[in-house]
């Protein structure tokens, strides 16, 4: 197998040579922010691709559905419903034409919910870069048989990442995106019809897996599964509605027709590869059934290895490196904006040269990817039990319920007011980091299935976030024509 490793290597050493020569591109901060608002519809449908298709993908998902069958598709089913809500405000965010949420979120609430927003994102985004790291070692580990170690795997993808974002950031990024973005589309569909016949044909799964993997509802979600599933819905969908990698992507479109005409599009590429995913991970499950002891995680890769032809394989561990590749790119790039765009230039140096900007952000590259490499490679040293779908719940939580009602209702709601939007934040932050370290922390005996009191904390946390914001924004004076003009333009 570790031919597969050189072939992918050396398309890695071809993408880094080809990042230095783009990386010249970058004079100023609208071409390290959004790759200088130049996208057309061709590269920023691969790019969108890319910012959402990761490891949550390629691994929590097919984790997911070996365990829970058809009913994992509940989660990429928050994404599709997400993409076709944001087609409706993908041009007004475009002809907003700024750099991150926190310009949104001041324009309505103010500087405290820009400031609140960026730290919560930056908390988020660096868990989802930690554990795409995790999956890129993770996933060379398996495709060389263990010749590399997993935390020599972490370290290759972790050098990758950074380098390629470092380099050319959103032009970087977005160029990448695009053969990347075709490789991951056409592995993943020449790669089912060898893995069902592989199995044992259409009716394979059927005849081997539990009855639970065939339910609406798994009963393996535990002891609320319709709970269990929706929550998984939800988080996907918050997240997606409010991360801010897509935003940046559609501040980089060339026209607000481009950007919407992407997400039209996306939307279609998002459900193939998700569902395809799926569909590699339960036929392959049949065939592995009871065969031996190995890390569901892993399914994915061993349809690539042992049910497919050496070039459809290779073509499959491709895609699953680049994607972590991709997706590492897209999250690091976007809390490293925030630092810069939110904090530094918005509090500290309003005046700064682009130049100044651009090195700037360079550095704060580095420093997220290296506390998010740390985030990851100390439990793995310790060999701590980790679980990258339980890593990606987590981020897509608390980001979901801290900034994307906000986020949304200042788009879409004009009586949203400055304190309504503040106390939401606020509110959602507080109420995830509560149920989901806190209470676990010091009431183990409420826990049921990871969730307190066997409620997934999404529900609670989301209700107390959408509620303060409709509560707190009633409760105060809406706000003036003034505030509302630059999202809400007269016609």
């Amino acid at each position: 197998m570790n031919w597969y490793v050189v072939i992918i290597l050396l398309y890695l050493v071809a993408l880094t040579i080809y990042n230095f020569s783009q990386s010249k591109k970058v004079k100023s901060k609208d071409d390290m922010m959004v790759a200088g608002r130049s996208l057309g519809v061709t590269k920023m449908v691969f790019t969108l691709v890319c910012t959402w298709i990761g490891s949550g993908t390629f691994i929590a998902g097919a984790e997911f559905a070996y365990r829970a069958g058809w009913s994992s598709l509940w989660m990429p089913a928050g994404a599709w419903a997400g993409i076709a809500i944001i087609y409706f405000l993908a041009a007004k965010i475009r002809t907003f034409g700024q750099y991150t949420i926190g310009d949104i979120l001041e324009e309505r609430y103010g500087k405290f919910a820009r400031l609140f927003g960026a730290i919560a994102l930056i908390i988020a985004f660096t868990t989802i870069v930690s554990y795409q790291f995790r999956a890129g070692g993770y996933i060379l580990n398996v495709i060389t048989d263990s010749a590399v170690s997993v935390e020599a795997g972490q370290a290759i993808a972790a050098g990758f990442v950074i380098l390629f974002t470092a380099l050319g950031g959103m032009i970087a990024v977005a160029h990448t995106d695009l053969p990347n973005g075709i490789i991951i589309v056409l592995a993943c569909i020449v790669s089912v019809p060898f893995v069902v016949a592989a199995s044992g044909g259409l009716s394979a799964p059927a005849e081997v897996l539990p009855h639970s993997h065939f339910e609406v509802f798994s009963s393996e979600f535990g002891r609320f599964p319709a709970l269990k599933g929706f929550s998984y819905f939800l988080a996907t969908m918050f997240l997606l509605l409010g991360v801010q990698s897509m935003y940046q992507k559609f501040y980089s479109a060339k026209t607000p027709a481009d950007a919407k005409k992407a997400v039209s599009l996306w939307i279609v590429g998002t459900i193939v590869v998700e569902t395809v995913v799926v569909v590699i991970a339960i036929y392959a499950s049949s065939y592995f059934w009871g065969k031996g002891d190995f890390d569901p995680a892993s399914i994915v890769l061993q349809a690539a290895k042992f049910l497919t032809p050496a070039p459809v394989g290779l073509l499959l561990l491709a895609a699953a490196v680049v994607v972590v590749i991709s997706t590492g790119m897209n999250y690091l790039l976007s809390p490293s904006t925030n630092i810069i765009r939110d904090i530094y230039q918005r509090f500290i140096n309003p005046n700064a040269e682009d130049k100044k900007i651009v090195a700037l952000q360079k550095i704060f590259i580095v420093v997220l990817g290296f506390i998010a490499f740390l985030m990851i490679f100390i439990p793995t040293y310790f060999k701590m039990n980790l679980s990258v779908l339980k890593y990606a719940y987590f981020a897509y939580t608390v980001y979901g319920v801290a900034i994307t009602p906000s986020l949304i209702a200042a788009l879409s709601w004009k009586r949203a007011t400055k304190a309504g939007g503040v106390a939401s934040i606020i509110s959602g932050t507080l109420s995830v980091i509560i149920l989901d370290i806190i209470i676990p922390a010091i009431l183990p005996s409420v826990m049921y299935d990871g969730d307190p009191w066997g409620i997934p904390s999404i529900y609670p946390s989301i209700i107390i976030s959408v509620g303060t914001l409709f509560i707190v924004s009633l409760l105060t004076p809406k706000p003036s024509p003034e505030q509302l003009v630059k999202l809400f333009p007269e016609k």
